[in-house]
């Protein structure tokens, strides 16, 4: 049963198809090879549907800086010393209007292989979904593929001015752009930018440092920042049309969805502006926002604005505590009660490309000790879930690949391969011949998880009702570390339970009468509660609803469903 309820799969098509295991430390595109659009095949899309999700977020689409050498395809050259890394961050956007040529078989013909990659894409019962970055572009960006009637960002600046709201530019008069990089040798350091523009992260001086995201200029919305920050948006700034342009270029592409990088950095006023009309023209676009400010969310979440915001800085950032030990699991509920009646528009995810890796050093160590979160994760509201490519095999992101070192986290930044997901891809089979015994038993975790979300409307329309507070004083129930909740529509009743313990636990779960009530349930007699996620878990009868007594595994939790005889 196909339902509302969105599950996101995050892949960068860079790495994703990369068969190539030489992954030499800072190598070269030659050197380590580079995922195209082509190997996102028929077969692999049919997979990723089949598992259950919904969309597809390609990052890394967009043009950006790398110190590939494109010249000879009329691809403006590069400098080194102002990039991240040798493939350079997809977040440095060197062309708006052109797809990165990394990505392709032919380049010349790089448009016409994604706009396949789309129709693979929709083939296979998926939505694409790709980035905008509105806040900020590549230190050296030109497009050379804008259409002929558009004007470029800067071309018309007035660059002997800090502010302007006719500019798309910051600038520093009289300051030439000099980057506090010890590590990045003289010669490298050919690129000249005079008068220094601003960097992309609010940062209004000529020395940006390693700190800074110095690899990026900051784009001018019509806020005075050098002036104190007034607000000039009459007339309609220039770089909101060139923008605004831009995501209807992509929208037109057959697109279904942006995520808009660094969203609250740009004026809300921007967005209340473009997002209504996008939606004219594209009525079942949606937009996402990445957002870390919750004092914003319920203006980014205004009439006919933003679909969806992250929710990093609440449940993500909870649920990664309590899973790690460091807080109670009864912190989950405050999470969710702080975005209230907001929740259901939360983009939930226990990991994305920002974040460190559930099966690495810093986090988890091992991906299924992540189950518990995964379970609330994906259960706890009608809200969209994102998963990252390699999430569900237990990817541990402890490489060291080049410009990013090990942290746990899979680099944006470099050429490489995925351990876990190259074996999966194995030259294009996309097959299970690789993958151990507990990779994939983790890979069937995720995908029955999804389905049941899929399957059961009580998940993806229903109503949600917390159990935390009626079992604090439950000595058969230890709050700091099972978290329960119930899931119903009217039609069914779910029963959501996890253990955040390294150990498995017996316990009892205590349900109030009123619970029943909400739900609109008079039978509250003898019953069976029946587990949908781990089919061979027993099926346990009761002679009352109100107390319901189960074991739950460790880093684990169950799905079930209450019957009444």
């Amino acid at each position: 049963m196909q339902n509302n309820k969105l599950f996101i799969y995050q892949l960068l098509p860079r790495l994703f198809g990369n068969s190539f295991s030489e992954n030499k430390h800072n190598g070269s595109i030659e050197e380590n090879g580079c995922g195209k659009f082509n190997d996102i095949t028929d077969k692999v899309l049919r997979q990723i549907g089949e598992n259950g999700y919904t969309h597809v977020w390609y990052i890394g689409v967009l043009a950006h800086a790398s110190v590939t050498d494109y010249t000879a395809f009329g691809i403006p050259e590069e400098y080194p010393g102002i990039i991240k890394g040798k493939a350079g961050s997809p977040y440095a956007v060197r062309d708006y209007y052109d797809v990165d040529p990394d990505l392709a078989v032919d380049i010349h013909n790089r448009m016409d292989e994604f706009e396949n990659l789309i129709k693979r894409t929709h083939k296979a019962g998926l939505k694409v979904i790709i980035d905008n970055v509105p806040n900020h572009v590549a230190r050296n960006y030109r497009s050379v593929s804008k259409p002929d009637n558009v004007r470029d960002f800067g071309q018309d600046d007035n660059t002997s001015i800090a502010f302007s709201s006719k500019n798309n530019f910051y600038y520093i008069p009289g300051q030439l752009l000099e980057i506090q990089l010890s590590h990045v040798k003289k010669a490298e350091c050919e690129y000249l930018e005079y008068p220094a523009k601003a960097t992309g992260n609010d940062c209004f001086n000529s020395k940006p440092t390693h700190y800074d995201w110095y690899d990026t200029v900051k784009l001018n919305y019509g806020i005075d920042y050098p002036g104190g920050g007034t607000s000039h948006f009459n007339p309609v700034p220039d770089t909101w049309i060139k923008m605004r342009d831009i995501f209807m270029f992509w929208a037109k592409k057959k697109v279904d969805g942006f995520r808009c990088d660094m969203a609250e950095m740009v004026p809300l006023e921007f967005w209340q502006w473009l997002i209504p009309q996008v939606k004219a023209k594209f009525k079942e676009i949606i937009f996402l926002a990445e957002i870390y400010n919750p004092s914003a969310y319920r203006g980014f979440l205004g009439n006919n604005i933003f679909d969806y915001l992250y929710d990093k800085v609440g449940l993500y950032d909870v649920l990664r505590d309590v899973a790690c030990g460091y807080r109670p699991s009864s912190d989950i509920t405050f999470a969710l009660n702080n975005v209230g009646d907001i929740q259901h528009k939360m983009l939930n995810f226990m990991e994305n490309h920002d974040e460190q890796r559930i099966a690495s050093d810093y986090f988890l160590k091992k991906g299924e000790k992540g189950k518990a979160a995964m379970i609330v994760t994906c259960t706890i509201n009608t809200n969209p879930v994102m998963i990252h490519a390699g999430q569900e095999f237990g990817e541990r992101g402890m490489d060291e690949e080049g410009f990013s070192g090990k942290n746990g986290r899979t680099t944006i930044f470099d050429y490489w391969s995925v351990d876990t997901i190259r074996r999966w891809n194995n030259n294009g089979k996309w097959n299970d011949e690789q993958l151990c015994k507990e990779e994939k038993e983790l890979r069937d975790f995720y995908t029955g998880l999804i389905r049941i979300c899929n399957k059961e409307t009580a998940l993806s329309e229903g109503l949600f009702y917390d159990l935390m507070p009626y079992n604090y004083d439950n000595l058969k129930f230890d709050s700091t570390r099972l978290f329960a909740f119930l899931r119903g529509d009217g039609k069914d009743l779910l029963l959501i339970a996890t253990n955040f313990d390294n150990e498995p636990k017996e316990c009892t779960v205590n349900i109030p009468p009123h619970a029943l009530s909400f739900f609109g349930i008079d039978n509250t007699g003898n019953g069976k509660i029946t587990p949908l996620l781990n089919k061979a878990s027993e099926v346990i009868t009761f002679s009352s609803v109100f107390s319901l007594k189960m074991r739950l595994e460790n880093n684990s939790g169950e799905i079930y469903r209450i019957s009444f005889d």
